[in-house]
C-alpha cells in the first residue's frame, strides 16, 4: 500500500478532539491519528487549539462553541473550505466532514473528494441538494442512515471506530446505570430515569446541556433529578469516560430519533459494559441483541432488561468493540474508499 496525501476538513464547532461533548470531531481525530500511524501524510484542517500528529492547518483561532466573539460560523466554514480546496493540487485526496458545505467546492477540485455525512439524512431540505450535487461521492456511518436519500453517489458504509487503548475494559461494579450524551427531546434522559427507578437502580447521568434545549432540560429533566437516586454529573472529557462507562451495570440509550451512528454505544462496549437501547437508526448495527446488550421497544421491556443484565458477558462486549469498532479498522475502510477513487 502507497502512501497517500490526504487533506481532513473537519467542522469548526469542537476542537479536534474536542474537550468535552462533540461527535464528528471525535471521529476525525481517531480517524486522522489512524491514518497516521498507518503511515500516511495527513493535513488536517480545524480549529487552532487541534491537538494532532498530523499537519495541521489552524482554520479558527479556537473551537466555535468555545469563543463567545465568534461571527456566524458558516462564514468561519467557508473561508475554512476555501483554503483546503485552494491546495486541492497538493493532495491525492480530500475528506471532508462538513456535510454538503463542501459540495460546491468538491465540484470544482482538482483532486478526487469525498465527503462523511455524520448527520440526519431524513429532511426534505436534503433532497435538492443531493439532487443538484449527485455527483458527489458520500460515505454514510450505518447503512439506516442512508436510507432517505438511497440514489446518492454512496461509495461505502463505514462504521466508526475508536483507538483500542483509549478504553480499557472494567467490570461494572460500581452500582448503578449510566445515561451519557446531549439532553435533548430525542436521546429521552426522561426514559432512561424512569427505566433506572422501576428497576430499582442509580442513574448517573453526564450530559451536555446545549443552548437551545436549555429551557427543554428546565421544564421536562431537571425537577427529575431531584430523585435521590438520580445524579446529574455534567459533562465529561474522554478521561472521564473510562471509570464513568466502566463501572456503570449497563448503559441507557432510550432515542426516540433515527441514529445515524450513536458513538456512545461503542465506547461503552470498549470498556466492556453492555447496552440497553430503543433500535432506531443505526442502533442494530451496532449492538447484538443478547450479546452487546439488549434492544427493547418499551420501558417494561428495558425494566426486564436491566434485571436480565447479568446473563450478558462483559468480556465478550469488549470482543465485539476489538473485533468491529476499532480506528485502525475504521481507517483501512476509508483507505478502500481512497484507493477506489484514485483509480
Amino acid at each position: 500500500m502507497r502512501s497517500l496525501r490526504i487533506a481532513q476538513v473537519s467542522p469548526l464547532y469542537e476542537s479536534v478532539p474536542p474537550t468535552g461533548y462533540g461527535g464528528t470531531e471525535r471521529v476525525v481525530s481517531w480517524l486522522t491519528e489512524a491514518l497516521v500511524e498507518a503511515g500516511h501524510d495527513l493535513v488536517l484542517f480545524a480549529s487552532g487549539d487541534s491537538q494532532t500528529k498530523a499537519e495541521l492547518v489552524p482554520c479558527a483561532p479556537r473551537a466555535l462553541r468555545l469563543d463567545p466573539t465568534t461571527p456566524d460560523p458558516i462564514a468561519a466554514h467557508v473561508v475554512m473550505l476555501e483554503e483546503a480546496f485552494s491546495r486541492a493540487r497538493e493532495f491525492d485526496v480530500i475528506h471532508t466532514h462538513v456535510d454538503y458545505l463542501g459540495f460546491p467546492f468538491a465540484r470544482r477540485a482538482s483532486c478526487p473528494v469525498v465527503t462523511t455525512l455524520h448527520g440526519r439524512l431524513d429532511l426534505p431540505s436534503l433532497v435538492p441538494v443531493f439532487r443538484e450535487y449527485g455527483e458527489q461521492r458520500v460515505v454514510s456511518i450505518s447503512d439506516h442512515q442512508r436510507e432517505p436519500l438511497a440514489d446518492a453517489r454512496w461509495q461505502a458504509t463505514i462504521h466508526h471506530g475508536l483507538p483500542p487503548d483509549l478504553y480499557q475494559f472494567r467490570p461494572g461494579g460500581g452500582g448503578y446505570l449510566a445515561f451519557l450524551g446531549r439532553i435533548s427531546p430525542e436521546k429521552r434522559v426522561d426514559r432512561a430515569i424512569e427505566i433506572a427507578l422501576r428497576a430499582g437502580w442509580p442513574l448517573k447521568i453526564a450530559a451536555k446541556i446545549d443552548a437551545n434545549d436549555r429551557a427543554y432540560y428546565e421544564r421536562e429533566i431537571e425537577p427529575l433529578l431531584a430523585h435521590p437516586r438520580v445524579e446529574y454529573v455534567g459533562e465529561l472529557c474522554d478521561s472521564q469516560k473510562n471509570a464513568f462507562l466502566g463501572d456503570a451495570v449497563a448503559v441507557l440509550f432510550p432515542i426516540d430519533w433515527p441514529e445515524p451512528f450513536g458513538l456512545i454505544m461503542i465506547e461503552a462496549l470498549a470498556c466492556g459494559t453492555p447496552v440497553i437501547a430503543w433500535p432506531h437508526g443505526s442502533v442494530p448495527e451496532v449492538l447484538e441483541d443478547g450479546v452487546s446488550g439488549y434492544l427493547c421497544t418499551e420501558i417494561d421491556e428495558a425494566v426486564r432488561a436491566v434485571e436480565r443484565i447479568g446473563a450478558l458477558d462483559r468480556r465478550r462486549c469488549r470482543a465485539e468493540f476489538e473485533r468491529r469498532f476499532t480506528a485502525e479498522r475504521m481507517a483501512r475502510d476509508y483507505v478502500a474508499v481512497y484507493e477506489r477513487m484514485l483509480r
